[in-house]
């Protein structure tokens, strides 16, 4: 059965390999993001920090999924921080998922059987240098997630979070930036390396 799926941030990272994935199994697929991927799929111009409109109206009557990738990286010490950069990190993370999920939760419950999956950090539970600002962000994802898990299960809908550690995408890049970077980033995980 083909089921129908919103990629949000499918642009590039994790979210396009995801829209590559589903594609592959030959699931309907839109993907909103500010930018085209690189992916032959439907695609709704959207940037998450702005209010949506009826830009999603597009997207079919029923949706069997919502994956929610977008994401930021800003890492300093907390001082250096502004508060316009904390809540941009909050506009991205979190309320850009807010405004997302309460448009498209008709479209879930239709499904009878819906999955919505947002991601978090490694950073949100561990407790990492520099990180205060994503950490903020995420631990929001997680607290929404888990609030929504719980409301929405009598409409049959999932809700989850995954907490990738470090990932080589496009987002990781100014981190990633040469090969002793990417071994001092690799050692601080148990796997011994970054994430693809």
């Amino acid at each position: 059965m083909v089921k129908n799926f919103l990629i949000v941030g499918g642009s590039s990272g994790i979210g396009l390999s995801l829209a590559s994935q589903l594609k592959q199994e030959n699931q309907a697929i839109w993907v909103a993001s500010r930018h085209a991927p690189t992916l032959a799929v439907p695609h709704i111009q959207l940037d998450v920090t702005q209010p949506i409109g009826q830009v999603l109206d597009v997207l079919p009557d029923v949706l069997h999924g919502i994956a929610y990738c977008p994401g930021t990286i800003n890492l300093k010490p907390f001082h250096r921080f502004t508060e316009e950069e904390i809540l941009q990190d909050f506009q991205v993370n979190v309320l850009g998922a807010v405004r997302i999920l309460q448009i498209l939760l008709p479209r879930l419950r239709k499904a009878e059987g819906a999955s919505v999956v947002m991601f978090s950090t490694v950073a949100a539970a561990l407790g990492m240098n520099f990180h205060s600002s994503i950490a903020i962000a995420k631990s929001a994802v997680e607290g929404l997630t888990k609030s929504l898990a719980a409301e929405w299960a009598t409409h049959q809908i999932r809700v989850n979070a995954i907490a990738p550690s470090l990932t080589d995408t496009p987002l990781a890049s100014k981190i990633l930036t040469n090969d002793e970077k990417r071994e001092v980033s690799g050692k601080r995980h148990p796997l011994g390396r970054v994430g693809k």
